[in-house]
């Protein structure tokens, strides 16, 4: 009787045997076959973070900071004051620049007064030449007539015409104005001489100018300094963000480039994602495609985004020390290349995403 009893159980074992089995079969099949059309179309990495612009806030000047306007993680607008750095040396610097150009201001002023002097001056020996020249040509005519004269009285007084008495006072008139044609020649000589060398007095003044322009550009470029110098004393914010990794204190001596804070912005255009895929997923990853990302922060959000770039080379060959291959052994290593990913515009309006938090991409591939 036992033996008839267990002969139906062994028989309904044996059915449940032949359904279940092939049926078990047929689900992991579909089961596989849909996670190898998902794969088909999804390309997902664990090895991706949020990235974005950090920046470095850095004195250009040193100085002992007198003031300090934000805290930590406070949230900064764009040119709001961040730090100021005691401005009395750069003070001093400013006003001592000044004074140094107005020194040379004058001294141009005097240089220009001297070539206004010497011009007038020249003005002044052109007209005394002209008014030589004029007396030349009177005592040149003067003694045109008087060389007349003498000759007339030379001749009537062969003739025993006139007297000895009106010649020799023709001859004597005569010897007069040629002397004093010699005299007014070398009075337009000198008159000539003496303009040539005004003339060239001239040059000279005015070849002190640009020299002297020069020097005050130089100067000019010294104040601009420090007045610059002296704006940098004020550090202000570059963009809207969050002040982090705040190092300076109130009384702190600052160095020039010496990083005081940082200021990272959250807004969308400012950060993107980083993601790092497997050589062997980038087949048919394109810039465009749609992206779908999920935080570890916030696992119940998801976010939306596009593909950006890929970058042009793997990150291994950007490190300080890249590989070399064809030394050594070679071990065959799959590399990985970042891929930049933008977010959706609104995709994170309440910038819950922050520089570094890890992600997790999925690019949606076509088929």
């Amino acid at each position: 009787m036992e033996e008839k009893k267990e002969k139906p159980n062994q028989r309904k074992r044996k059915v449940f045997a032949f359904i279940v089995f092939p049926l078990l079969i047929m689900i992991g099949a579909g089961t596989l076959y849909v996670y190898l059309q998902y794969k088909k179309t999804h390309v997902s990495t664990d090895d991706a973070f949020v990235d974005g612009r950090i920046h470095v806030i850095a004195s250009k000047v040193p100085g002992t900071v007198r003031t300090l306007h934000v805290s930590d993680n406070q949230l900064v607008k764009r040119n709001d004051p961040l730090v100021e750095i005691d401005p009395m040396d750069y003070d001093v610097n400013v006003k001592e620049a000044q004074a140094s150009l107005e020194i040379e201001r004058m001294k141009l002023h005097q240089i220009r007064d001297s070539v206004d002097t010497v011009k007038k001056q020249l003005i002044q020996l052109l007209a005394a030449l002209e008014t030589a020249r004029g007396n030349l040509e009177l005592q040149e005519a003067n003694y045109r007539q008087s060389e007349v004269d003498f000759k007339r009285a030379e001749t009537l007084w062969k003739k025993e015409v006139v007297p000895k008495d009106t010649y020799d006072r023709a001859k004597t008139n005569y010897d007069v104005t040629a002397a004093q044609v010699k005299v007014a020649k070398e009075s337009v000589r000198q008159a000539e001489a003496t303009i040539e060398t005004q003339r060239a007095l001239i040059k000279q003044t005015e070849s002190g100018i640009p020299p002297q322009q020069a020097q005050i550009r130089q100067r000019e470029a010294v104040l601009k300094a420090a007045q610059l110098n002296r704006g940098y004393t004020r550090l202000y914010s570059p963009a809207d963000g969050y002040v982090t990794k705040r190092t300076v204190e109130v009384g702190n001596q600052v160095q020039a480039t010496q990083p005081l804070m940082s200021v990272v912005p959250l807004k969308q255009m400012d950060i993107w994602i980083t993601a790092n895929y497997k050589e062997t997923q980038l087949e048919r990853v394109k810039p465009g495609q749609r992206v779908k990302i999920e935080a570890d922060t916030y696992p119940d959000r998801e976010f939306y985004g596009r593909v950006n770039s890929i970058m042009a080379g793997t990150g291994a060959v950007f490190t300080l020390l890249p590989p070399e291959n064809a030394t050594g052994n070679y071990v065959k290593v799959v590399q990985r290349i970042p891929v930049k990913i933008d977010l959706d515009p609104g995709s994170d309006p309440d910038h819950l995403l922050r520089i570094g938090m890890s992600v997790v991409p999925t690019i949606l591939v076509e088929k």
